[in-house]
């Protein structure tokens, strides 16, 4: 592939989901270009001085959390500048566990988009050891419904309603979303008490995932937010088409020494937690390979400033006003750019069995300072590398 050069930007189209099993990617092209003129290169962007344009199809958000009421109205601007559709998370409290509710929480991000967005909400459900495989069926009708969310109980934030014994307690769902053609989204980590924090992430590919997809080959999963080496080793020893991982900035840029770099930095805490240097460059090398089985997830989770910076802070990076910036730095810096668009466009609807999305979206290089905090209600939420200066500036995003 190589870089081309372009002018146009096109409108954003309306757009009508389908559902069908992937199809094989057609070639595609990422296009840098000067502002002034016109330039042929190759990859080595980085070896040029001049301002440069990125321009991509208009990226996707395959892990997002919205949140509700007031948190919700301050971060969807964010997410519909940058994204043309997310999938939203489920944890709510209470968490989303029926087709009904998916709808109705739909309806309530719609109404608060601005004022002539097209982004395009795909819900999904809670999965808990009470779910019912006609829930499912409900689910495929519905339209709304685009996948459903496995949390481990007590794995995360919201997620003590989850499940307890995957395939003890939730077989006849899984063989029905099989049916459906509906995919599972993993949480990958054990909640045993007596493993150890960096390693619930590989004993939770061994003890659980391994054996589903052992079970149950034909399901389409999901591998949440992936931190560690060993599951991008299960992710490329699975089929194609039906295992597939999701990757946040954070798990891209950061190890585990950001958590304690000047003293503790609770904006650095998530779940599942950064992990060693070893497991980064593992992460890096995987995305930027250029495989179809990994794509742009953010796991963007506002949490207000206070809540992170307590004596039992939640776990959760807030990333939706800076990730385009921060995926364009990962793979600009492993030489990349030109396997950037399949990452944020590409492989994530072609593994959902949706359409890519047609209009554009244009990164300059014009460095710019991100806000110390967003306002919303009641309080303030920090943004991932708040106070940074940044290289490649997003989409309607104010220079510095």
């Amino acid at each position: 592939m190589q870089f081309a050069i372009t002018t146009a930007v096109s409108a954003n189209p309306h757009l009508k989901p389908l559902v069908s099993f992937p199809r094989p990617s057609p070639p595609h092209r990422v296009r840098v270009h000067p502002p002034c003129h016109r330039l042929n290169t190759r990859a080595s962007v980085m070896a040029s001085s001049a301002p440069l344009e990125l321009t991509i199809t208009r990226p996707d958000d395959w892990h997002l959390h919205l949140r509700d009421g007031d948190v919700m109205a301050a971060v969807l601007p964010h997410s519909a500048r940058h994204f043309e559709r997310a999938i939203v998370m489920p944890n709510l409290k209470p968490p989303v566990t029926t087709t009904a509710r998916a709808i109705a929480y739909r309806d309530e991000i719609l109404k608060a988009l601005p004022p002539g967005s097209s982004f395009v909400p795909l819900m999904t459900l809670y999965l808990t050891d009470r779910t019912s495989p006609e829930e499912i069926k409900i689910a495929r009708k519905s339209g709304v419904v685009f996948a459903v969310k496995l949390y481990p109980a007590g794995a995360t934030t919201n997620s003590q309603d989850g499940v307890t014994d995957i395939l003890g307690k939730c077989l006849p769902v899984l063989e029905e979303m099989v049916k459906q053609e509906m995919p599972l989204l993993v949480h990958g980590e054990v909640t045993d008490p007596h493993v150890d924090t960096f390693d619930r992430e590989k004993v939770f590919i061994e003890k659980i995932l391994a054996p589903l997809v052992q079970k149950l080959p034909q399901l389409k999963i999901v591998m949440e937010h992936i931190t560690t080496m060993d599951a991008v080793n299960f992710v490329e020893s699975c089929k194609e088409g039906h295992v597939a991982a999701t990757v946040t900035p954070q798990h891209l840029l950061l190890n585990r020494n950001a958590l304690f770099q000047g003293g503790l930095q609770p904006h650095n805490y998530c779940l599942p937690v950064l992990k060693r240097e070893t497991h980064r460059q593992a992460i890096v090398s995987a995305v930027t390979s250029g495989s179809r089985q990994y794509f742009l997830g953010t796991d963007s989770a506002p949490h207000d400033k206070r809540l992170k910076e307590c004596s039992c802070g939640c776990a959760g990076i807030y990333s939706a006003p800076v990730a385009l910036s921060l995926y364009a730095k990962v793979f600009e810096e492993a030489g990349a750019l030109d396997k950037l668009e399949a990452f944020t466009s590409f492989n994530g609807p072609d593994f959902y069995g949706l359409p890519r999305n047609t209009s554009k979206t244009v990164l300059r290089r014009s460095p710019w300072k991100v806000p110390a905090t967003y306002a919303y209600g009641s309080g303030v939420i920090v943004p991932m590398s708040t106070g940074n200066t940044l290289e490649w500036l997003p989409p309607d995003q104010p220079e510095e």
